[in-house]
């Protein structure tokens, strides 16, 4: 089995309970409640119509060369209910890897979503599609269907890591991938800071709020406040 141009059938997959807790989190406090890492580029967008809850399930992987799609035809094929699939594609920009077939074959398959490092085209079907997708943009230019490619190997995906299995949330601000082996900790840490953050949303919106840390932060850095004009 030549390297680079690969199928793996089988993935280790979280359960399907603790995918679902992260349904309603967004993607930021899973953000803040990792380093503040693990936050795909802006570069890739929510390219469907917003949803009220989040997109949430688990990495098909798919690493292929700039502009082919022939292993994400493969990966659409293996793709069962809940996976998100998640496209490596050497950050090419010039050719679109899915259109509507393509999306339609995995709506079908009931798919949790798309994440593409790559553009996309038919950009208006898919708009309402119903399944959330993730891309870098839209053109009409078509994708070869040549490989080489991989199937359920380790991707770097908008500056992220993602290995098979992983949990993929995404949301209006974008996508956040969390690593398996991390997942409960890390739904732990987030539930508790779902719980502090209200708390500092509701007293930003009453007025409640103590901001006297931005200075004593300020004169922490050494920060020099001026008391007069700039001359």
């Amino acid at each position: 089995m030549p390297v680079g141009f690969r199928v793996f059938l089988k993935r280790e997959l979280p359960s399907k309970e603790l995918v679902e807790r992260f349904r309603t989190i967004p993607a930021a406090n899973i953000a803040d409640c990792m380093g503040r890492h693990n936050a795909m580029s802006p570069q890739i967008r929510l390219m469907t119509e917003p949803k009220e809850y989040n997109m949430v399930g688990v990495a098909l992987t798919v690493k292929t060369r700039c502009g082919d799609n022939l292993m994400i035809h493969q990966a659409l094929d293996m793709a069962v209910e809940g996976d998100v699939l998640v496209v490596a594609n050497e950050q090419g920009r010039d050719r679109s890897l899915l259109g509507e077939i393509m999306y339609q074959q995995g709506k079908r398959q009931k798919i949790a979503g798309f994440v593409f490092d790559a553009p996309i085209r038919d950009a208006l079907a898919i708009y309402k599609g119903g399944v959330p997708l993730y891309a870098t943009g839209s053109t009409p230019g078509g994708p070869y269907k040549e490989g080489p490619g991989e199937v359920n190997v380790p991707v770097a995906c908008g500056g992220v890591h993602v290995h098979p299995g992983d949990i993929i949330v995404g949301d209006a601000d974008g996508v956040i991938v969390i690593p398996r082996l991390d997942a409960e900790r890390v739904l732990e840490e987030v539930l508790i800071f779902q719980q502090n953050d209200r708390r500092k949303l509701q007293a930003a919106i009453d007025g409640t709020a103590d901001r006297s840390w931005v200075l004593k932060q300020l004169e922490a850095k050494k920060c020099e406040i001026v008391d007069g004009l700039y001359r």
